[in-house]
């Protein structure tokens, strides 16, 4: 049963970013495995009708990166559901990210999808969910935006 993050999970992701090496990192594993992981698999179980999810590693591959410390400064997962749907989560020393949708949609799916935008009825509704939703503080985002409209 997931009862929220422990408040000593905060403190233990500041140290990592001051700290971020080996030693504060062995040194803390405790922490992480008790106020952090532990939490992050109970919430996942409840969520378990949205996945699976994968829970992502705690270290980074820093071969290609201009970061090299080892260690992410926040615990993720990711989830898919039958219909393709994405789900992720993510906690920091910040708070709690979530965040829904679909990574690549699948060309008819796409059409189906800019078919309903461009409809008065549902676009208009959709429009109306998500300026409510601005309103109350959530943020819409796409991993890359189109620089053009579409052609037709």
């Amino acid at each position: 049963m997931f009862t929220g993050f422990p408040a000593e999970a905060i403190p233990f992701y500041e140290g990592l970013i001051a700290d971020n090496n080996r030693t504060y990192w062995l040194t803390n594993k405790p922490v992480y495995e008790r106020a952090v992981r532990e939490p992050m698999l109970a919430l996942l179980d409840e969520l378990a009708e949205r996945g699976p999810y994968h829970l992502f590693r705690p270290n980074k591959d820093v071969r290609f990166s201009k970061d090299k410390t080892p260690y992410k400064d926040h615990i993720a997962a990711y989830g898919e559901s039958q219909g393709g749907a994405g789900f992720y989560v993510q906690f920091a020393a910040t708070g709690l990210l979530v965040g829904s949708g679909y990574y690549h949609m699948a060309g008819d799916q796409l059409d189906r999808f800019r078919a309903a935008l461009d409809n008065d009825a549902p676009g208009s509704q959709i429009v109306a969910i998500t300026d409510r939703l601005r309103k109350a503080g959530l943020e819409f985002t796409a991993i890359s935006a189109l620089k053009t409209a579409p052609r037709g």
